[in-house]
């Protein structure tokens, strides 16, 4: 199976290096694809040679995806997808239809949140007899389109499950403290314009409620409807996310919380990485449409389990505010 890469930012040129040689890369500076396909022996190429060669293409490139996915899926190839906009993820789900016409596979969010988050609620939820509460956190950026997805985030509506109707507050608003693993440790999120909380409900539609929310400081909350005041670097520093599941086990109230500090870029690409591994050597073979990661028909813990080969230390809080 070749697969393609589109978009060699901070998550696509590690994506490369995890998947290469047999890839076929994209990117809108050629420069980019031609010097990295050099590196690491695979080759550059235009976007219809994309969609001509590849089974499997991972669009790691801004947002909106939308309009990619709906061409290569329209070619007959699979796409993973790597947004975290809010719209755009909402508008992916719809080519559920297409991709099943083309017996095609979709598999909106495959970055650290959505993502990682939706595989860690899932076998966070395992081990509990009931759930009634999957709560997000996110902290820190990886490249550039993504720390201007950040600062939009924080400036529109927010949306949230809560006893089975989705509530909408500004982006910004809800303050909560919440641990991260070391060295992030404690910081203030809030309410953001994110996508997992529709994409879990839709994996876990029994939960009575779904919130998602991202670190901030006070600058960054009162600058969100402005401009960004500086151009945002080539990589933020070290991300993290935190994924906490309430619910009961043994007659029992539980809360399960699990969470990484990396870069947000290192654990999208990895995360990527497992699951395009995973569907090009037949070890997961999704059905056409549409699938987002934590879906019970997704082999959490198998993509997990890979996604720590690939670097990423997956941390389980283990009280008195530490993470193991």
């Amino acid at each position: 199976m070749t697969i393609g890469i589109v978009g060699l930012g901070a998550v696509g040129a590690r994506l490369a290096r995890h998947l290469g040689p047999d890839l076929v890369l994209h990117d809108a500076r050629e420069s980019q694809a031609v010097a990295l396909a050099a590196r690491i022996g695979a080759e550059a190429a235009d976007l219809p040679a994309i969609a001509a060669r590849s089974t499997l293409i991972v669009l790691a490139g801004a947002a909106p995806q939308f309009d990619l996915a709906r061409l290569f899926l329209a070619s007959g190839a699979s796409v993973l997808t790597t947004s975290d906009d809010l719209d755009d993820c909402a508008a992916l789900l719809t080519l559920d239809e297409l991709a099943v016409e083309h017996r095609a596979t979709l598999v909106v969010g495959t970055a650290m949140a959505p993502g990682l988050s939706g595989l860690l609620g899932a076998s966070l939820a395992m081990r509990c007899d009931t759930v009634d509460e999957v709560h997000i956190a996110a902290h820190g950026t990886g490249g550039p389109d993504c720390a201007r997805q950040h600062h939009r985030a924080l400036a529109g509506l927010a949306d949230g499950w809560q006893d089975g109707e989705w509530i909408r507050r500004p982006a910004g608003s809800g303050r909560e403290l919440c641990w991260f693993p070391e060295p992030i440790g404690a910081r203030d999120c809030y309410r953001a314009s994110m996508p997992d909380p529709a994409l879990l409900h839709a994996v876990m539609p029994d939960v009575l409620r779904i919130s998602a929310r991202m670190s901030a400081t006070r600058r960054d909350r009162l600058t969100a409807r402005l401009p960004m005041l500086s151009p945002p670097h080539r990589e933020g520093g070290i991300g993290a996310l935190r994924v906490e599941v309430r619910g009961s086990r043994g007659g029992a109230r539980v809360s399960v919380v699990a969470g990484v500090a990396e870069r947000a870029a290192a654990v999208a690409a990895a995360t990527s990485a497992a699951v395009a591994a995973a569907i090009a050597d037949g070890r997961w073979r999704p059905d056409p449409g549409a699938i987002v990661l934590g879906d019970p028909r997704c082999p959490t813990g198998m993509l997990l389990a890979d996604i720590a080969r690939r670097g990423v230390a997956l941390q389980e809080y283990a009280g008195a505010e530490h993470f193991t």
